[in-house]
Parts: structure tokens; sequence; C-alpha cells
């Protein structure tokens, strides 16, 4: 590719005696004034001005950029490299073997389709944790995974050597973003230019939409959909608007007690209240230097749970500290230091960029909590949990509970300080009510009575059944993982172990998490209480969290009990943790070895006991919470740059059964037509080399009318499969056996299994089918208008040639990037969905498959404009986009599109926001467009 310098920022910069190429922003006035995220931006298009796809007037607008300005022009951003993860990115693999397919099928050449941008894979999402509490835990697991996934596994095992550029991370090796955080992540990238090394800012986006966890080191990066970075990986620029830049301002430390965990649900519950949905924000002030690196990844990997694109912090000492701590070379670490204080990116305390907003948090006014039970925005402080689980059973809303929960409980420090009176008569498999507060609880409690190793227990609503330290957000930071094994430890000692009720797991985020815990002697304590090793992976976090006790899942069956599962996590909506936990708490890894002590979220962690020890003496947690200085003192002793550089020396290579697997040399895959994991996707069928004009949409029905906060777990197809599903019928047909159903996760690469399943979560209510949940609808086509499954309705809509849309309120969309979401969407026939707002990946994945993404204006609903669902819909206005021939200029956007819906009409404004999504959106999605480009463009060699 050949770029412009229209601006003379090119120039050198000389680290260890290489000289490298770089681009100089202050050769561009006023520039010092930006956030530093704008400023990676700024050089992100000054280093790739081409003049066509990147343009001199948009660094112009960027470097112009007004704080004030609602909304930013447009730029194009071309990442440094693309960050997958297997569950979203073996659907990108699978996708792109059928670009190679259709390349070849319209005369091209199949090593177009190809990676242009360094992209890295990591198999983090496939193991489950089907065994636990056992030593030989994790190795049953992982025979388990590789089992269930060979297929999949062979697919990715051949795209590492068939495509260039393009790294793989086997499976048993860690969570996608520790292993960026601790070993991909350059924070200053260098490659090879016409002049020799360049050097600019590592930028990515990712699969997963908690990418942003590598914001903590200073690398600017985001969550897509898989789509969006398909188009990445094959060197498409990506069309964004400029963002509004939030600037939070840390003042303070965080009070003795608190964690990682607080500080961020804090911070999630602040950034939702305050609006962030799809701004950038930037950490800033005297309070940055005192936030650890592990902290401030902790807060990054949160960044979708409050809506934003990303929550960076800027490059310091802390970053230098911790890319020395993880065993970078010493090289790397004086070029990030020079290339950042060259640039002006380098951390001022004392400079306040120009930001679009400005709020403050006092690090000092955290305190322990928990967040849910089903919205990681919703925290809960640990003081009041109980008051406000009660009201919650008792059918009250969150913020009805919460309010409870502070009018009734005291405002007493965590853990307290002070012995409370106790009856020991309460002591035992559950609190007693009152609880050590004083107040009453009154919740809907249903004992229900069952034999655990042939011991008498019980479980009752409210009581916790899963206990999983889990996921990326917190098992990449050793402060609360060290925390976890001394509270551990302590209880050990003191003789208490975790309820029989409750199923423990401990999966890591890299292998590095077990070598510090057995340097440090503290695994063995972990494992008496349960903790036992399942995998390193993301699994109960993603519903891989596999079976309960079976007598427990019996029980909370048979009486229809409201149970929890406490885990670590950054996810906790409806269905996703596991199909029997109705409640999920989000909650720091030692209060997860603490609820696994009590068992229930009934229990006062502030006054109530733990439990009785081996002295008979009550243990409180007070007695048992590891200081700062203890777990300082083991995480400097145990945690050595060594351990890291040996850890990640062949990363790639995988175990005997990773290179064992049976790939063949080819150019293009060989289809299996028999998998059920792997199948040719159906995008490119009858696709011709130039593009159909865009037609307006007649004649449609709703498939489902929607509520607020409909997630991508809700439409996506995510954790088990059941077998009276249409996809387990589809499973059942093809031959495979129930216990050989996998997870839906898992078999992303087949299009047949996820059709099935989209739109089937079981929590999901639709408001066409009242009285039901999950993936149900009514069906137009049939006398009667029938209630029957989402999948077979689209199927008689399909036979019918009859469009399909969606209704939905706010927030649609939310949650992961799942991609599937989209994907399935337009399988199913949906031509267009029409929500109160959006979050921003999944309605650019809307866009990305052909699917027109509609808002209603004004403040409009369904419900005010009088819309039932069992309307038909046309949306008019839609030819507007298409291209005027021979203008030779750029298609107007129109703001709004007409919709009659029966005898209502209304206007609704089209949530296309960019050029380049128009372009998407006329090629009928991402794929398609960029496929023609690639069938169009010159040979390999000019593009760079």
């Amino acid at each position: 590719m050949t770029t412009s310098d229209s601006f003379g920022t090119r120039d050198r910069l000389t680290v260890d005696d290489t000289s490298f190429t770089i681009h100089r922003l202050d050769r561009l006035d006023g520039v010092d004034r930006l956030p530093y995220s704008l400023k990676v931006l700024l050089e992100n298009l000054l280093r790739n001005e081409d003049g066509r796809l990147v343009t001199a007037s948009q660094v112009e607008a960027l470097a112009r950029w007004k704080p004030e300005d609602q909304r930013g022009g447009e730029i194009a951003f071309t990442p440094a490299r693309v960050l997958m993860q297997d569950f979203t990115g073996v659907p990108c693999v699978v996708d792109l073997v059928a670009m190679r397919d259709a390349i070849i099928g319209l005369g091209g050449d199949a090593a177009r389709i190809n990676p242009l941008c360094p992209t890295e894979l990591v198999i983090d999402h496939s193991v489950i944790a089907d065994v636990f509490a056992r030593t030989d835990a994790f190795r049953i697991n992982a025979q388990l995974e590789f089992e269930r996934n060979a297929e999949r596994y062979q697919l990715l095992r051949w795209a590492q050597q068939a495509f260039a550029d393009f790294s793989v991370v086997p499976p048993d090796t860690g969570i996608c973003h520790q292993v960026n955080l601790e070993y991909l992540s350059r924070v200053v990238f260098t490659r090879d230019g016409p002049e020799g090394p360049m050097a600019y800012p590592d930028t990515l986006v990712g699969t997963d939409s908690h990418t942003p966890m590598v914001n903590g080191l200073g690398v600017l990066g985001w969550g897509v959909g898989g789509i969006e970075a398909e188009a990445a990986v094959l060197g498409q620029p990506m069309s964004m608007l400029i963002p509004q830049v939030l600037g939070l301002k840390l003042s303070g430390e965080l009070p003795p007690g608190t964690t990682a965990t607080d500080l961020v649900l804090t911070v999630a519950e602040l950034l939702r209240q305050t609006g962030v949905v799809g701004k950038f924000v930037e950490f800033y002030g005297p309070g940055v230097a005192s936030v650890p690196l592990a902290n401030r990844a902790t807060i990054g990997n949160m960044t979708p749970e409050y809506g934003a694109t990303c929550a960076i912090f800027p490059i310091d000492q802390v970053t230098l500290d911790y890319l020395r701590l993880t065993g970078r070379p010493e090289h790397q670490i004086r070029l990030v230091e020079a290339y950042a204080k060259e640039q002006g990116m380098w951390h001022d305390p004392n400079h306040e960029p120009s930001y679009s907003q400005t709020i403050e948090l006092d690090l000092g006014s955290v305190e322990p909590s928990i967040a849910g039970p089903k919205r990681p925005q919703d925290r809960i402080p640990v003081r009041i949990a109980p008051h406000a689980v009660a009201a919650l059973l008792s059918g009250q809303s969150y913020a009805e509970a919460v309010d409870v929960g502070l009018d009734e409980a005291s405002g007493e420090s965590f853990p307290a300080s002070d012995p409370v009176a106790i009856d020991h008569d309460r002591v035992g498999d559950r609190p007693a009510e009152p609880c050590g507060c004083g107040a009453d609880h009154d919740w809907p409690s249903d004992p229900t009575e069952l034999l655990l190793n042939d011991v008498p227990v019980s479980i009752d609503n409210g009581d916790v059944v899963i206990a999983a330290i889990t996921s990326c957000t917190n098992t990449s930071n050793p402060s609360v993982m060290i925390g976890a094994a001394l509270l551990a430890k302590k209880a050990v000692e003191r003789g208490l172990s975790s309820k029989p009720w409750v199923k423990t797991s401990l999966a890591p985020g890299s292998r590095v998490v077990s070598d510090y815990y057995d340097r440090s002697g503290l695994t063995p304590y972990l494992d008496e209480l349960g903790f036992n090793l399942v995998g390193y992976g993301c699994t109960t976090c993603i519903g891989n969290s596999g079976p309960l006790i079976p007598e427990v899942s019996e029980a909370v069956i048979a009486s229809d009990l409201t149970v929890c599962s406490v885990l670590s996590g950054n996810r906790n909506f409806e269905g996703r943790i596991h199909p029997e936990c109705r409640m999920n708490f989000l909650a720091s890894p030692p209060l997860v070895v603490a609820y696994a002590l009590v068992g229930t979220l009934h229990a006062d962690l502030v006054h109530d006991p733990l439990g009785i020890g081996s002295d008979g003496n009550p243990v409180y947690l007070r007695d048992v919470w590891p200081t700062e200085a203890e777990i300082d003192k083991v995480v400097g002793e145990c945690l050595q740059a060594d351990m890291f550089s040996k850890g990640y020396a062949d990363v790639f290579t995988g175990d005997e059964r990773w290179r064992n697997l049976s790939v063949p040399d080819s150019e293009t895959f060989q289809w299996d037509p028999d998998s059920t994991y792997v199948r040719n996707p159906p995008y490119f069928e009858g696709m011709g080399a130039q593009p159909e004009p865009v037609a307006d949409i007649t004649g449609a029905r709703v498939l489902a009318k929607l509520g607020d906060s409909v997630t991508t777990d809700h439409i996506s197809p995510a954790g088990a499969i059941k077998a009276d599903s249409p996809a387990g019928r589809y499973l059942t047909e093809h031959g495979i056996e129930r216990r050989s159903f996998n997870s839906y996760g898992s078999r992303r690469g087949n299009h047949e299994v996820m059709i099935r399943g989209t739109f089937a979560n079981i929590r999901l209510r639709n408001q066409l089918a009242p009285g039901t949940e999950g993936g149900w609808t009514r069906d137009f086509t049939a006398a009667g208008s029938p209630v029957t499954t989402i999948y077979d309705a689209s199927v008689s809509y399909a036979s019918a040639g009859i469009p399909l849309v969606i209704l939905a309120g706010k927030e649609y969309g939310s949650g992961s990037s799942r991609d599937w979401a989209a994907k399935g969407t337009v399988l199913l026939g949906v031509r267009a969905v029409i929500a109160e707002s959006y979050e921003r990946i999944h309605r650019s994945n809307l866009i990305g498959m052909g699917v027109l993404p509609l808002q209603y204006t004004h403040g409009a609903t369904a419900e005010s404009l009088g819309l039932t669902g069992e309307e038909t819909f046309e949306i008019t206005g839609v030819t507007a986009l298409n291209p005027s021939a021979g203008s030779g200029q750029e298609t107007e956007i129109p703001r709004t599109l007409h919709v009659s819906a029966g005898e209502i009409e209304f206007d609704a404004d089209l949530r296309i926001d960019t050029p380049g999504e128009a372009d998407y959106y006329r090629h009928g999605g991402i794929l398609q467009y960029v496929l023609r480009q690639l069938l169009g463009a010159k040979p390999s060699a000019e593009q760079g």
C-alpha cells in the first residue's frame, strides 16, 4: 500500500542503536490537548494515509477534534493486529475458508483470502467444568475437551499452516485476554517497512467483547463482531466515527479490605449511570499511579458491561514495571518508554487533556461488593447483601432490593472489626433468621431435604450451588488470586470446609497462576476446599459450568428452587451461567471462597460466622480475611519474571494431542459432509461479482417482540444444547448421542445448529407468545397462529417467501460481541430490527450481515405506537441507499425510513451511521463486500 505524508510527520527514533520510522504527532498544532486514546488514533491515520481510504481531511478532523462535538466525523482505523478466541474465532476461520471457495467460484485467486493483518487466536472457550473437586479434574476435563472438539481443532490446526501471519495458541494454555496481557501485547508495535523498521502504538480489535482488558496496558483495542474482525484480518480499515472521550479522574487509594473486583463493580455502576455507550473512557489524575497494572486490566475487562468502546490507562512507570515483571525483553521496554515520551503519550498526573466530559472517583469510597442477580452493573454492597437477596427473592426489583438493604443494614465496615454475640445453634448448614444484623428477612423459604455422601442436608431459595473462581476479569490479577488462596489457607487451618451442595471450581487465566500457587505452597488449601484446578479457560463465566451435583440438581428442579451461583466473572445474564441457576452474582475470588464456606447468599458476611472451627468457636470472615501486607508478601516472593518467560517459551507448540492432529497440506479446506461441527456456510450462495440493488421491505411479519435489555446471550446460542430443542433434534437426527452434544459455542462452525438455537435462550420472553419462556413465537402463516418454536416458524415464513422483523426495547444486543447473534438473525430470515436503542457491537454486526437496524424516533416505543407484533410491516425509503448511476458522488444516507404496520404509520431513524456501513449493507454484508473488493483488487504485491 502506498502511503502519503501530507503533514510531514515521518521521522526517525533511535533506541539501542536501532533506528525506527515514526510519525511525529508534535508536527501538528494543538495535539497536546488531545486525550491519550485520540493521539493513538491520530498516529494511526498519519501512518496509514493513502488519499483514498485514509485521507488528509480525516487527519485534520481528528487533530481539530472538539470535545463538545456530539457526533464526530468518519475516520478509517487500521488495527495493528486482530485477537480471536475459539468460540468466535472458529466461525471467522470457517468464513475465510468459505471465502476461498467462493473467490475460486468467481474466477479469482484463493491466495487473495489470506490475513493481511497479524492475527492471533487463543483456544480458551471450550473447556467445561464437568469434573471438579478432584486432583485429576484438569486432566479429565482436558481429555473430554479434546474428544469433543477434535473437528474444530483440526480446522484451526489447518488454518495455522494454511494462512500466513495467523498464530494459534493451543487449548489448555490460558484465556485469550490474559495471554494477550502477559505475552502477545507489544504496547509499541514494530514491523518492517520500506525504509526499515517502523514503530507505532500497538492496537487491535478482538472477537471477544472483553478485549479492552488490554487497555490497562495502554494498548488501544476493543471488541468487534467476528464479521468486522474478518474484514480487519483481510486488510480492510474499520470505518468509525471520532468518539467522545470521557475522562475519569482518579484520586485517593483503595481502603483496606477492598479488592480490584470491588473497584471494577463500582466503576461499572458509575459509568452505566453516567451513560458512556459508544464512548471512549480514559483514566487520568493523581490516583492513576496507585492503581496496579492488574487492577487497570480488571477495569478495562469490564468495559462492555458499562457499554463503552474502551477504557484505557495511558503509559507510565506502572506499565514498564509490568512489562518487566512479565519477562518482556529490555529493548522492548526501553522502546515503549522512549516512544511514549517522544509522542506525548506518557502519563503526566498534572496534565488534564480536553475531554468531552469529566467525572471523578475517590478510590477511598470503594467498598466490598457483589453484583447481580442478572446484570454486571447492579452492584450490591456486601454489608446489605442478605437484605437485598431476601427482597429479590420476594419479587422486588434490583433497585427496590438495594433500597431495602440500605434501610435495614448497618453501616459497619467490612470485614467487621468487633465481635458479635452469637447463638451457636445458628451455626450449621446455614445461618438461621434473624441474621447477626438484628433484622428479620422476609423471603419465600422452601427447604428441600437431600442426602449428599449419606449426610442429610437441605437447600433453599437463595443458596449457593456454584462457587467458581473463573474468567479473565479476575484470574489475571495476582492480588485477588493470592487473596483467595490465603483466605482458603486460613479457613482450612481453622477447620472450615465448603458446603457439600456447592460445586466449586478454579479455572485460572494462565498457567502462571498455578505456578505461583505452587511456589507459595497455597495449592493444597484451595484443593482442600474443593477449588481444584478444572482447566485453563473461561468455564463458568461463559456457561461452561458443567452439571450441578446430581442430587442438588434433582432437588432444585423438583422444588423449583431459585438457587444462586457466585463467580469471579464479568457476566451474569439470565440463563448464561447454568440453566438451573436463576440468580447469579459476580464477586471477587476471596468472596467466592467465602460464599462456598457459608453456602448461601442469606449469610451476613459482616456479622454472621462462616462456620464453627475445629476448636468449637465461631470463625468470622474477619478472622480469615488476608491483609494487604500478607498478600503483597506472597506476591513479592512468588511472582517472578522467569515464570512468564518459561511459561510462554513454546506457547504455540501445544501438547502431544494438538501436535498429532492430522491436517491436509492444501490451499482449501476439505469439508466433511458428515461433520456436525464444521460446515460450509450459505452466505455466498448465488452471489455475483456485482451486488443487486437494495429494495424496500414489504409484507414482513414479526418473528419476536422483545422488551428491554435483550442481550446477545438471549439471541445467540450459548451453553448446553437441550435434547428436545430444534438443535438437539438436529443432532439426534445426525446420529449424535446426548452425551456428545457439547455446547452451542463449540458448534459455532455449524450454521445448522446455530440457526436452530438463535433466540432459543431459556429466559427469553417473546411478547408474541405470552406465558412462555424460551425460543417460542407464533406462526402467522398457519391457521389460528399457533405457538411454535422460533426456528420452526422461520422455516414456514421462508417457505412462504415472507421476510421477518424483530421489535425490541432499550439496549438491544448488549453483552458479548457474539457475531452469531447477527448471523443467526439473518439466517432465520430477519431483514430488519426496530429497537429503542442498540449496543454498539450488535448494531454493527447486524449491518455486517445485511440486516437493517432501525430505531424509534423521539422516545417512541412499540407500546406508545400501539404495535402488538401481529401487524404486517412495510419499510420504505430503503432504495435511497442505492448509488445514483454515473453521479460519481457519495450516496447520502437517509436519516429516517418510513414504516407502515397495518394502520399504524411512523418514521424510524436509520442506524446506518457511516458511508462504510452503507457499503456493507448494499453488498448484503461485510463478507460479500470484502470478497468483491478482493476479487477486483490489484495484485497482492501492491497491496503491502
